[in-house]
């Protein structure tokens, strides 16, 4: 091993410390920073590799150790933190982050009594995820209607930074779902039962304690329950352009080329973002107190046994059981929207859930490290789980083709659907990317992209928008991300996860 100067250090120098291991994984061995207790691991095939090696020259160029960290840094720090098993993991669309990379899988030993729980770990929008819904519709059935359809879309999700939600919520109905998740919308009617078979924990997570969560996140969830939010969130309606896994896309209810699905894109909000913040300033004060040290004070963190680690755990169920009633509430006023289009009933266009996945997210789980059978409290940061055919968690309908995973692209690019494999199961526990990742910062695509081009961009492509806020379309330009079809395929061939179908968007709600 290398090493290690006392000083920064040189691009080259870096380099001694990554290996190639195979065509689409890297790995990087402990020393790449102080303290790590295991190595790092990256997913990237060659179309993806030079941004990832671009980032961490420029670094070690600058020779700066404090504000922007490449993301290949963050992992390694990562690998760092108390009670860690087997390694730091980030897949292909990993891109720098606040503590963790986004795109940053990592497991802590609950056995351990070092082992740490960390806000960073889980991002600020708490179980932002994706849902997809399959309809009998047909591109053919759009003639004529794409621009209704985008339009009643809009008119019926509120969308933008500043919107609220139009589904009455009270603060008594506030408090029973964080407390119920998707159990909360079925009983009050914006759900199927069915629903809730095809949502990741089933739509609940019952460690939820809806006292853990600060009056000022009730105040900002409040309002917005219902609503698409911004950023990279949207609605999209999508046709199917290619399957790959006949029989899995079979099991989904996807059945042919050309049949219209609706993605949607959205978390937990301000209440999720009040949950971080309150947390991470709980546990600032939690680490003076017993003594644990991190390369990055944003991988604030606590012992998951310590009152500030329990707390948190209580509150971030909570905002992960918002998050999914969010995303009921959004198929429920899409089906309307549908419904009122098309001049039939939901049920009558088959408007079921396909699946709902979490991508930013702490569970705990149980795998396999080291041929021992351990319960893990399981970090995914942009990242999705995908777990393995048979696993006991995933719906009986899956049970033969592994649980579907939901890979949205950017405006205007191809969204996936894959499937968890076993190899995924134990190379990352059950976990693979969440969509493209940023290439570019939002400013700096405010400052090199134009808003007109993007839009006859779109418009050449035959995709219908609706955009609350001008500066959105550039910073969510395709141009400001990977290449989602380079991610998947990455996945794909490092068998972490499998290729089912491949849609198409011909409509895009954002904020």
């Amino acid at each position: 091993m290398p090493a290690v100067p006392a000083g920064p250090r040189t691009y080259e120098e870096e380099l001694e410390f990554i290996e190639q291991v195979s065509d689409v994984e890297w790995c990087v061995r402990p020393g790449f920073v102080p303290g790590m207790n295991v190595p790092g691991v990256f997913y990237v095939n060659a179309a993806l590799r030079e941004l990832i090696f671009e980032e961490l020259q420029i670094f070690a160029q600058r020779a700066q150790h404090g504000g922007f960290l490449p993301a290949v840094k963050q992992v390694a720090n990562v690998a760092a933190l108390p009670g860690i098993v087997q390694r730091s993991i980030a897949l292909p669309d990993m891109h720098s982050g606040y503590g963790f990379a986004i795109g940053n899988v990592a497991a802590f030993d609950m056995a351990d009594p070092r082992a740490v729980v960390s806000p960073g770990g889980v991002g600020f929008d708490i179980n932002c995820g994706v849902r997809l819904i399959r309809t009998n519709l047909s591109e053919a059935d759009l003639e004529g209607r794409k621009e209704a359809l985008a339009q009643a879309l809009f008119d019926h999700i509120p969308v933008g930074v500043g919107s609220q939600g139009i589904i009455p919520t009270t603060a008594a109905d506030l408090e029973a779902a964080l407390e119920m998740g998707m159990d909360w919308s079925l009983r009050e009617g914006y759900a199927w039962a069915e629903d809730k078979e095809h949502c990741e924990e089933y739509g609940r997570m019952l460690g939820a304690d809806p006292t853990k969560v600060s009056l000022r996140a009730k105040k900002r969830g409040l309002p917005q329950m219902g609503t698409l939010g911004a950023g990279n969130h949207y609605a999209e309606i999508q046709v199917v352009e290619h399957v790959f896994d006949a029989a899995a896309a079979r099991k989904m209810g996807i059945n042919r080329v050309g049949q219209v699905c609706v993605m949607i894109h959205s978390g937990s909000r301000g209440l999720g973002h009040q949950v971080a913040t309150d947390a991470l300033t709980a546990m600032e004060r939690a680490m003076a107190r017993d003594g644990i040290h991190v390369n990055d004070r944003q991988l604030a963190c606590a012992r998951i046994n310590s009152q500030e680690g329990q707390d948190y755990l209580a509150a971030m169920a909570c905002a992960a059981n918002y998050a999914w009633v969010n995303r009921a509430s959004m198929t429920f006023l899409c089906r309307q929207a549908f419904a009122k289009v098309f001049g039939r009933s939901p049920a009558e266009l088959d408007m079921h859930l396909v699946y709902d996945v979490s991508h930013n997210i702490a569970k705990v789980e149980q795998h396999m490290v080291d041929g021992e059978l351990k319960q893990l409290l399981v970090h995914r940061k942009g990242s999705t789980r995908a777990f393995p055919p048979h696993h006991p968690l995933i719906p009986v309908d899956y049970q033969l083709t592994g649980q579907p995973v939901l890979i949205g692209g950017t405006m205007g690019t191809h969204s996936y659907v894959l499937t968890g494999t076993a190899k995924g199961m134990a190379e990352t526990f059950g976990s693979t990317c969440h969509g493209a990742g940023r290439a570019r910062s939002r400013n700096s695509s405010r400052r090199q992209l134009n808003y007109q081009e993007v839009l006859d961009s779109l418009k050449a492509k035959g995709i219908a928008i609706r955009v609350a806020s001008p500066k959105l379309v550039m910073e969510e330009a395709p141009e400001s991300y990977k290449d989602v079809s380079a991610v998947v395929d990455t996945c794909h061939q490092a068998g972490i996860s499998k290729k089912a179908v491949r849609l198409r968007p011909v409509a895009v709600i954002k904020g």
